[in-house]
């Protein structure tokens, strides 16, 4: 049923028996919601990248472990070099 239709048959009912309807629902939603962790806000996940971003700088580097696999050793083509 689409969100439209259910506004529609909501309106069929009485006050009290839509805001049963709606209370119901509402349980079920947080039923649903609370096995859901919060999302992080903003401010951590840039914290937590620059952080991770730090760790692997090293990494990449001049002469660092990434760096090793920027001249991989591969045989000639007979076709030559690629433009």
């Amino acid at each position: 049923m689409k969100r439209l239709d259910l506004l529609k048959e909501l309106k069929k009912l009485t006050p009290p028996e839509r805001l049963a309807v709606i209370e119901a629902a509402l349980q079920q939603l947080r039923a649903d919601l609370e096995g859901t962790p919060e999302p992080k806000s903003l401010a951590l996940r840039k914290k937590e990248m620059a952080a991770a971003a730090q760790a692997l700088q090293g990494d990449y580097a001049p002469g660092g472990e990434l760096t090793a696999f920027t001249a991989l050793d591969m045989p000639e083509r007979e076709c030559g070099p690629r433009n």
